[in-house]
């Protein structure tokens, strides 16, 4: 895999490996992830409780979306990029809103404010990439290798 070529790529890599790993340390070791996220891990659990089953489903959604970043980074998508920022702060505002709540315990909000952090981080970085462009790149293109971000900004 080549590197990034921007600097909202290189933010989308780096969301797209965390998100990678840690989905796939819920589906090795599901009570390491349980207890990273502040969540308690019993001893037994109960009948009907399916929290086994909901971390399974999570996980490989989450090891999933790592792989589609890290796609998206590769193939320099930048509409992509622009998507994830609206997205990460719907995130970030639902998982708050959990913590508030106390739907979730309040170590949880440490993943709210990953995807809030994440989204501002990537739309700077799309920022600083138009601003570097220049006028010529009102589009908002990717990066080339050479490092000039080039006009075109087409979806396949």
């Amino acid at each position: 895999m080549r590197l990034p070529r921007s600097a909202a790529g290189w933010t989308i890599a780096v969301f797209g490996v965390l998100a990678l790993v840690m989905g796939a340390v819920g589906l090795v070791w599901p009570e390491a992830l349980l207890r990273l996220l502040g969540f308690e891990v019993p001893a037994t659990r109960a009948v009907g409780d399916h929290t086994g089953t909901f971390l399974t489903a999570s996980s490989m959604a989450s090891f999933n979306m790592g792989v589609y970043y890290l796609l998206a980074t590769a193939t320099e998508w930048r509409p992509f990029f622009r998507f994830t920022v609206v997205f990460r702060l719907v995130t970030f505002t639902v998982f708050s809103i959990a913590v508030l709540a106390d739907i979730a315990p309040g170590r949880f909000f440490g993943v709210a404010l990953w995807e809030g952090l994440g989204a501002v981080a990537t739309a700077a970085g799309l920022w600083w990439d138009d601003r570097r462009a220049g006028p010529a790149a009102a589009g908002g293109g990717g990066v080339s290798a050479a490092g000039a971000v080039p006009a075109a900004d087409a979806v396949h």
